[in-house]
């Protein structure tokens, strides 16, 4: 079987058969989400989408882990949309929905069935990818982490999946306001993914999947995968996702969340509490910024 093979920018796109696969390509910087990766990624899930011969769509990441979330450097150039809207407008409201929203509910809402493959971290915003995705398969070596409340004193990521891929009230709350760490195994038990293998057999298990879900009518995969999502969304879950970006609007304006991101930004920057490598669990300041 032929594989077909484009390398964009920062993300790969591989197409054989009936499956297609959507690669980060960023292992230098962990597959941090930067504007170039966000539209990357939107333009190769498109391209699956036209794509009539394409019926499953895998999404992975090369290097040491799957996805690190958004890029915290704080370098100029790094979303150039939210620049613009605050030299246009005053405010990032508007540029989040175009890169933080609107991206994460097309994932949401992809008319074929998805299949994330995890191995190492998938945090913040790539914890989304991660478990936004029909199914999800990963690693033992996988861990799951939204820091922003705990991390960055936000309310959580522009589009909160966590009550919804949850379906636990206690569980989500804790997850989200402890800035907890979830293994892979811990993920599984809670119903969070499908399958957990051992590392070197993780390809093989996703692929399995994928070629067995391939077998039905494209017609048939879209309609299941309608059927499900919809009563997801009848629940409130899409009008949900989008309220996310206002209150992180609201409550990163604030003066109190203000005075406790400015230091945490200094630190990033400094690099005390970034791991790009995703060797060792991050650090977050856990004192407000005027008890320091």
């Amino acid at each position: 079987m032929t594989k077909e093979t484009e390398e964009l920018e920062t993300v790969v796109y591989e197409k054989e058969g009936a499956v297609a696969r959507v690669i980060l390509n960023r292992p230098d910087k962990a597959n941090t989400q930067s504007s170039q990766l966000v539209w990357d990624f939107d333009t190769a899930l498109r391209k699956a989408e036209r794509d009539y011969d394409v019926k499953v769509v895998i999404i992975k990441g090369n290097g040491k882990g799957f996805c690190a979330g958004h890029v915290m450097s704080g370098e100029p150039g790094t979303y150039p949309e939210t620049e613009e809207a605050i030299e246009r407008l005053g405010s990032v409201w508007r540029a989040r929905y175009e890169l933080f929203v609107w991206p994460v509910l097309y994932l949401w809402e992809f008319p074929k069935p998805t299949i994330a493959q995890v191995h190492g971290y998938a945090l913040g915003g790539g914890s989304y990818w991660a478990l936004l995705t029909d199914l999800t398969v990963c690693s033992d070596d996988a861990w799951f982490q939204m820091p922003l409340v705990q991390g960055l004193g936000f309310p959580g990521g522009q589009t909160m999946v966590e009550p919804w891929v949850f379906m636990n009230y206690k569980r989500a709350a804790e997850y989200l306001l402890t800035s907890q760490k979830l293994t892979a195994h811990e993920a599984l038990d809670m119903g969070l993914v499908n399958h957990v293998v051992p590392l070197d057999q993780l390809e093989a298990k996703v692929e399995e999947l994928a070629e067995k879900i391939s077998r039905p009518p494209l017609t048939t995969l879209m309609t299941a995968k309608m059927g499900l999502r919809r009563a997801w969304e009848m629940m409130g879950m899409r009008l949900h996702m989008q309220q996310s970006a206002d209150m992180m609007t609201v409550a990163s304006s604030a003066g109190d969340v203000q005075g406790f991101l400015d230091p945490v930004y200094q630190r990033r920057m400094r690099g005390e509490t970034e791991d790009p490598e995703g060797t060792q669990r991050p650090t977050y300041p856990s004192q407000r910024a005027d008890e320091h």
